[in-house]
C-alpha cells in the first residue's frame, strides 16, 4: 500500500506504473473516492466540534443550576446527534470503498526495470558456470530418480492426487543434506561477516491479514488454498515472516532485521494449467527457505540489501556447482508490490533449458505500510521500514543436482559440498539406494 498523499501528488506516475505492470487500475477513481472521504470527514469533524462546544455549555448550565437552559441545549443537540450518526454511516461506507481501491494500487517499478508484458521480456544480465557435456543423451529428473528409487510419483498421485509425490531413500537424504547445508551457510555468514541471520520455522496456515499485508491478496487469490475457517495456506515463508512484526515499532539500532525462514509451501498453480504436469518441477506442496530483510526507509539501503540477498543465493548455487543465469524481470512480470526483481534460473540438461529456482525482490514500504511495521528515527519520527525477500532454497535445486550430476551408468554424483551431510557418500546408485 502506498501513502494516499504520495498517490495524489504523483497520480500520473502511479497510472504509468500500473500500465507498465499491465495492472488494470484507475487512479482517478481512487482520487474521486478520496475526495468524498475527505469531504465527509471534514463535515463530520465540524459537527463533532459543534457537539463538543454544546456539551461544554450543557455542563456549564448544570454547574450553575440553570436546568431550563440545560434542557434546551440538550434538545438542540438531538438533531445534531442524528446528523453525526448519518455522517458516520456515510464515512463507514466510503471507507470500505476507499480501502478496496487502496489495496489495489500497484507499486512503481524502478527506473532500471525493463518494459515488457510477461516473462518472455525478462532480460538476462549474468551467466555463471559451464554447461555440463555428456557423451550420452541426458535424462530428466523423473527418469533418473525413478530408476534410483529416489521418488515415487505413482503412489504420490494415488495418495495425494494430481502433482502428489513421495521422496524416498536417497532422495530424502539428499534433500535433508541441502537443508542442513543452507542452515550452515547462513550461520557462517553470521560468524564470518557479522551478518546475523535469525533462523525461523514459521507457520503456513495463516489468517487473511498477512496475505493482504504482503500483497498476495487480492491479486493472487486464485493460487492460494483456502480453508473452511477462512484461513489460507501460504506459498512461501515470506508471508508469515513479514507479519511477525505486524503492528509493532522497531528500534532503528536493531535494523536491518535479517530472517531466514523455513516452512511448508502450498500453491494451487491455477495459472499454470497444463504446464510441467510431470515430475516435481511444479507441485502443490513443497518446502522452502526464504530470506527476509527489514531495513530503514531508504532506497539506497533497499538496493544494497537487494544485491546482498541476491548474492547469497548465487553463492549457494555456485557452491552446489549448478550453472545458472540471472534475469531482471520486466515490469509486466512484477507483482503488485514489487519495485524490482531478479530471478535465478538453473540449467536443467533434461529439458535443455534454464528454469527458475528463486526470486529476489524489494518493495520499499509497500508491505510494511499495510502491515504497520515502523521504526523510530533519530529525530523521533515514526517511519515505515523497507522490506525485501529472496528464495534461499526451494525444491528445484534437488532436480538440478540430479540432472547436472547424472552419469552414463544411471548414477548421480553428490556435490562435494553436500557429502559431509550424507556421511561421506559420494554418489547415488541402485546399490546405495536399495529398498
Amino acid at each position: 500500500m502506498l501513502d494516499i498523499k504520495f498517490i495524489r501528488e504523483n497520480a500520473e506516475l502511479i497510472q504509468e506504473g500500473a500500465k507498465k505492470k499491465r495492472i488494470d487500475f484507475d487512479v482517478n477513481e481512487l482520487i474521486k473516492v478520496d475526495d468524498k472521504r475527505k469531504g465527509i470527514s471534514q463535515k463530520l469533524e465540524e459537527k463533532r466540534a459543534k457537539q463538543n462546544k454544546t456539551s461544554e455549555k450543557v455542563a456549564e448550565a448544570g454547574q450553575v443550576g440553570n436546568i431550563t437552559e440545560k434542557r434546551k441545549l440538550i434538545e438542540e443537540m438531538q438533531p445534531l446527534k442524528i446528523e453525526i450518526q448519518k455522517q458516520e454511516e456515510k464515512l463507514k461506507e466510503i471507507m470500505i470503498e476507499w480501502q478496496k481501491l487502496m489495496i489495489k494500487v500497484p507499486n512503481i517499478p524502478d527506473i532500471s526495470v525493463p518494459d515488457g508484458k510477461d516473462e518472455e521480456s525478462n532480460q538476462e544480465i549474468k551467466k555463471w558456470g559451464e554447461l555440463p557435456k555428456f557423451d550420452f543423451k541426458p535424462k530428466n529428473h523423473i527418469e533418473i530418480m525413478k530408476a534410483l528409487n529416489m521418488i515415487d510419483l505413482e503412489r504420490g498421485v494415488k495418495v495425494a492426487g494430481f502433482r502428489g509425490y513421495f521422496l524416498i531413500g536417497d532422495g530424502v537424504r539428499l534433500q535433508f543434506a541441502l537443508w542442513q547445508f543452507i542452515n550452515d551457510f547462513f550461520q557462517k555468514k553470521d560468524a564470518k561477516e557479522n551478518k546475523k541471520w535469525t533462523p525461523m520455522i514459521v507457520p503456513s496456515l495463516l489468517r487473511q491479514e498477512p496475505f493482504i499485508g504482503t500483497g498476495y491478496l487480492p491479486q493472487g487469490e486464485e493460487d492460494l488454498y483456502k480453508t473452511q475457517d477462512g484461513q489460507y495456506l501460504s506459498g512461501t515463508a515470506e508471508v508469515a515472516m513479514m507479519s511477525y512484526f505486524m503492528d509493532e515499532v522497531l528500534d532503528k539500532k536493531d535494523l536491518p532485521k535479517r530472517m531466514l525462514g523455513f516452512s511448508n509451501a502450498y500453491r494451487r498453480e491455477a495459472g499454470a494449467y497444463g504446464r510441467d504436469t510431470k515430475g516435481i518441477l511444479r507441485v502443490h506442496e513443497f518446502y522452502k527457505f526464504e530470506q527476509v530483510i527489514l531495513c530503514e526507509a531508504s532506497h539506497t539501503e533497499s538496493v544494497k540489501y537487494h544485491e546482498e540477498i541476491q548474492a547469497n543465493t548465487e553463492e549457494i548455487t555456485q557452491a552446489l556447482g549448478l550453472p545458472y543465469r540471472v534475469v531482471i524481470n520486466c515490469a509486466g512480470d512484477l507483482g503488485l508490490g514489487q519495485v524490482k526483481k531478479y530471478d535465478i534460473e538453473v540449467w536443467l540438461p533434461g529439458e535443455n533449458a534454464y528454469r527458475e529456482t528463486g526470486s529476489a525482490s524489494y518493495f520499499h514500504d509497500f508491505q510494511t505500510r499495510r502491515l504497520n511495521i515502523r521504526y523510530r528515527d533519530e529525530d523521533g519520527k515514526l517511519k515505515f521500514a523497507h522490506s525485501l525477500n529472496n528464495t534461499a532454497l526451494s525444491g528445484r535445486p534437488l532436480i538440478a543436482i540430479v540432472e547436472n550430476y547424472q552419469q552414463a551408468d544411471g548414477s548421480v554424483i553428490i556435490p562435494e559440498i553436500l557429502r559431509p551431510y550424507m556421511r561421506g557418500q559420494e554418489k547415488i546408485s541402485n546399490k546405495s539406494n536399495q529398498w
